[in-house]
């Protein structure tokens, strides 16, 4: 996810202080992962310092200054060109799973236990956004249904292997 351009992206609803763009930021993306003030503010520094945010106004509290910033007509155009702008799929050529295997196979360790420990735990993470979509609005539910569709193609990946293991371990062990 690109930081910058979703904090541009709040921003054309209207000028806002960083403060407001992390809270923008962490109720509608930062379920699992909110954003630390730190990394607002020096994403701010660098959209202003590149033109694609400027500081709207500077109102003085009790602590230090707060900015308000506001996107710029260049931050409006480099936002159209990455929503434009499709994702690169990843096809996941070289998995962290696939090299645990291979490893496995090579070290005469159990590439069967291995399968069915990683596979117990996508269950149970499959269980947990199950639980989450099924409370969560159909944002929530939305963005669980993308993760269950990954974890279900890994689950078809691990299936696929343990009922390849036999012959992937005479292919690795003479290779």
């Amino acid at each position: 996810m690109s930081i910058g351009h979703t904090l541009l992206g709040l921003l054309e609803s209207g000028p806002r202080h960083g403060y407001d763009l992390k809270r923008a930021f962490d109720e509608r993306f930062g379920h699992d992962k909110p954003l630390h003030y730190g990394q607002v503010y020096s994403t701010m520094s660098r959209l202003l310092k590149n033109g694609l945010v400027e500081v709207d106004g500077i109102e003085a509290g009790e602590g230090p200054e707060r900015k308000r910033y506001a996107i710029t007509e260049a931050g409006i155009t480099d936002v159209q060109q990455w929503l434009a702008t499709p994702e690169k799929p990843e096809p996941y050529l070289q998995s962290t799973l696939y090299t645990k295997v291979v490893l496995a196979l090579l070290t005469g360790r159990d590439a069967g236990e291995l399968l069915d420990v990683q596979r117990a735990e996508h269950l149970r993470l499959m269980r947990i956004l199950t639980d989450r979509k099924r409370k969560g609005d159909l944002a929530d539910q939305l963005i669980c249904d993308h993760a269950l569709f990954h974890l279900e193609a890994d689950l078809r990946w691990l299936e696929l292997a343990t009922a390849r293991l036999g012959k992937l371990a005479q292919e690795v062990r003479s290779a």
